[in-house]
């Protein structure tokens, strides 16, 4: 069927994710940068640290970057921005989710992103399918089920019931995680049930039917898991 309704969202970073690990001086877990990366220099050797504050109690921590490097292994843009605190730099190792394995934590992204729809608002009921195309501009993670109900303006129950009508149908679990584009579809009500209907009157003769299987959905295909990890 030729889809010419179309839809284009854009998932936004609002905020830098939080740092989550155990602080030496209290029983808070959770960090944010505090804008400074420290650098010290030992003869041709470098030791280099991201910067976190404590959110209960404000001891700042450090996160090793590089350590007992030699002066030559980095570049002098590199080491430049290391010590001028370069803003886009500490976003950066910030948002790093390999330095967050290398030292053991974990990123959350809470409250870290924001739902553009940019585009005219369709009806939901009009019976010509919707096409509604993602991107992200978010490193991290985004649960599908809380997209969709930012994008629609509607409960998590309608948004379910939806999903399991078929009238939403998905590349990817309603529950999955990801921070990759994707597109999804949206029908009109009863046009899934009336496709199924003609199908059904399609049957060959002789060719049996499973009764109890109409009104039932296809599961959408999930994408790697890889691409639906973290927050």
């Amino acid at each position: 069927m030729h889809i010419d309704r179309k839809a284009r969202w854009a998932v936004r970073q609002s905020a830098l994710p939080t740092v989550v690990r155990p602080c030496p001086d209290c029983s808070g877990t959770r960090h944010r940068p505090s804008g400074k990366i420290r650098v010290n220099a030992n003869g041709k050797l470098l030791d280099v640290w991201l910067l976190l504050s404590c959110a209960t109690c404000d001891r700042t921590s450090k996160v090793p970057v590089h350590e007992r490097v030699h002066v030559s292994s980095l570049a002098p843009a590199r080491r430049e921005a290391y010590e001028a605190n370069d803003p886009s730099v500490v976003r950066e190792l910030t948002m790093s989710a390999s330095l967050a394995a290398k030292n053991g934590y974990h990123l959350d992204w809470t409250d870290t992103w924001e739902l553009e729809t940019r585009t005219p608002l369709y009806a939901l009921d009009d019976p010509t399918p919707l096409k509604v195309l993602v991107g992200f501009e978010l490193p991290g993670p985004v649960r599908v089920e809380r997209l969709l109900v930012l994008g629609f303006g509607l409960s998590r129950s309608r948004i379910r019931r939806m999903v399991a009508d078929g009238r939403i149908q998905l590349p990817l679990a309603l529950n999955a995680r990801t921070r990759q584009d994707f597109e999804l579809t949206v029908h009109g009500p009863g046009s899934v049930d009336s496709a199924k209907h003609s199908k059904l009157l399609d049957t060959p003769t002789g060719v049996s039917t499973d009764l109890s299987r109409i009104g039932s959905h296809v599961r959408p295909r999930q994408l790697p898991r890889s691409a639906a990890s973290g927050a």
